[in-house]
């Protein structure tokens, strides 16, 4: 496929660390007699208007050895320079900027991995191998065309008209590394832009290949899709090209509506990326957008269709958080404390909208405090971006009961102090008082006095616990009670 570059007015003006840089790598390129140019994320996200603060060139020629040439000519310190020989990159930081070269190359790809056998190649050809027609935007560094804008597959018609497309033929770009699948639905979600028709069709014949990369790689663009300002647009792609099926299948079973004697349900899936969608449009917490994602997943597992009440989902918390540990590992999702975070959101999900019921007990208010801990703030932001109803008035007044909720929790919070509460009494308190060694009894003793704090049974302070231990201690025939 021949490649005719477009020379173009560079409409940008760059700041004055990023013209340093340009400089600095200019004047080494042509003291080298190479070819250098800004190419990328850089170039793109700069006609876009986005914050940047990694630069990649592309060097025909020696890249390497320019990144050293550069780094030299660069005032000040830079980072050391770290090359990367089997790929030829390098990469150094200079002030706040990250800054990659690379060779220009040509690649060409096995069938059965996305891992390229590559060699050094003309800029044209270069061009030719990059994912989308947007990151093809380049900038001469040469001094008879510096600052221009080379553009050989209208990348800049594609950033005007919102548009991804790739340069070569999608089916060949995807065929060749099947990421770039995910790629193209994670710059569309991120940048609010669409899918060329014909790329749509591509991810949907080539979906399959996907499974050839690693649950790694896959994981990252979706930890990429879902931080995105509205992370529906990505999941919706994922779902309707097929991707979804095969790299998240618990979520693919939240979709659609079942119809019996003309009772239905809302359909899960659309209703987790509403809710997905409110909770980021509020926070940006990776783990809690993940919460969001999870809080009824669930729901398949535990539908039931009863004729009084029609669709049931009970206890699709509990089933839901005790499948987190396995999605997480599935998804090879770091285990511990974040798969705790969101298994723990996704069980207490529905408990602060029981609260929103009359003479809810303080008992039931300390539990949700307790049991909340530090995320009481997040569970509520939850419970809040779960409310999807159409009806403006059934919103509003859940709001309202989510605000007395909140009140109800300040107020016993404030009296009790059971948020993030340590027992007055120590296992080891106990075991000392009654010359127990570690076992079971000592357990027991010491749920009694939690329970009975919990339900205001006796005072959150040492006396009152003390107390209470001795006469559980009597009731349970504890040795050396007395």
């Amino acid at each position: 496929m021949a490649v005719t570059i477009q020379i173009k007015h560079w409409p940008i003006p760059l700041n004055e660390q990023e013209r340093i840089i340009f400089q600095a790598v200019a004047h080494a390129a042509a003291k080298m007699g190479v070819k250098a140019y800004a190419i990328g994320g850089f170039v793109r996200d700069k006609l876009l208007g986005r914050p940047v603060k990694e630069i990649d060139f592309v060097c025909v020629g020696d890249s390497i050895a320019l990144a050293r040439a550069a780094a030299k000519c660069l005032p000040g310190k830079t980072s050391l320079v770290q090359v990367f020989k089997r790929f030829g990159t390098a990469h150094f930081v200079w002030q706040d900027y990250s800054i990659e070269f690379v060779t220009a190359r040509r690649e060409s790809y096995h069938p059965d991995s996305r891992n390229p056998d590559v060699e050094p190649a003309s800029l044209e050809e270069d061009l030719l191998r990059r994912d989308f027609t947007i990151n093809t935007l380049a900038i001469s560094l040469q001094e008879s065309s510096f600052d221009q804008l080379l553009d050989a597959f209208e990348g800049l018609e594609d950033l005007r008209q919102k548009r991804i497309r790739t340069p070569a033929d999608p089916i060949i770009t995807f065929r060749d590394d099947p990421l770039r699948m995910m790629r193209a639905i994670r710059f569309a979600t991120q940048l609010h832009f669409h899918l060329a028709p014909e790329l749509v069709e591509a991810i949907s014949q080539e979906a399959p290949r996907i499974q050839i990369v690693s649950q790694e790689r896959i994981t990252d663009e979706l930890n990429k899709i879902l931080m995105a300002q509205k992370p529906s647009i990505g999941f919706e792609w994922l779902f309707k090209t097929g991707l979804l099926q095969l790299i998240f299948p618990q979520m693919v079973a939240l979709a659609g509506v079942e119809m019996i004697d003309g009772k239905g349900h809302k359909d899960n899936f659309y209703h987790t990326l509403q809710v997905v969608d409110n909770v980021a449009a509020r926070s940006d917490k990776l783990w809690l957008r993940w919460a969001a994602l999870l809080h009824d997943i669930g729901k398949p597992a535990t539908k039931r269709f009863d004729p009084q009440q029609g669709w049931t989902f009970h206890g699709h918390e509990v089933v839901g958080a005790r499948m987190v540990p396995k999605i997480f590992a599935q998804l090879k999702l770091p285990t511990h404390q974040p798969m705790e975070y969101v298994k723990k959101l996704v069980l207490l999900h529905l408990r602060p909208i029981s609260l929103t019921k009359e003479n809810i007990t303080d008992s039931a208010i300390r539990r949700l405090l307790f049991e909340a801990g530090d995320d009481l703030e997040d569970l509520m932001l939850l419970c809040e971006a779960d409310i999807t109803s159409r009806n403006p008035q059934k919103v509003k007044r859940y709001l309202q009961n989510f605000a007395l909720v909140r009140k109800r929790l300040q107020e016993v919070e404030e009296k009790d102090r059971i948020r993030n509460w340590q027992p007055p009494i120590t296992g080891e308190m106990i075991m000392e008082r009654f010359k127990l060694p570690p076992c079971k009894l000592v357990g027991d003793i010491k749920n009694a006095i939690r329970e009975a704090i919990l339900d205001g049974k006796i005072g959150n302070n040492f006396e009152e616990a003390w107390e209470y231990m001795i006469q559980v201690a009597r009731e349970l025939q504890v040795p050396n009670v007395d």
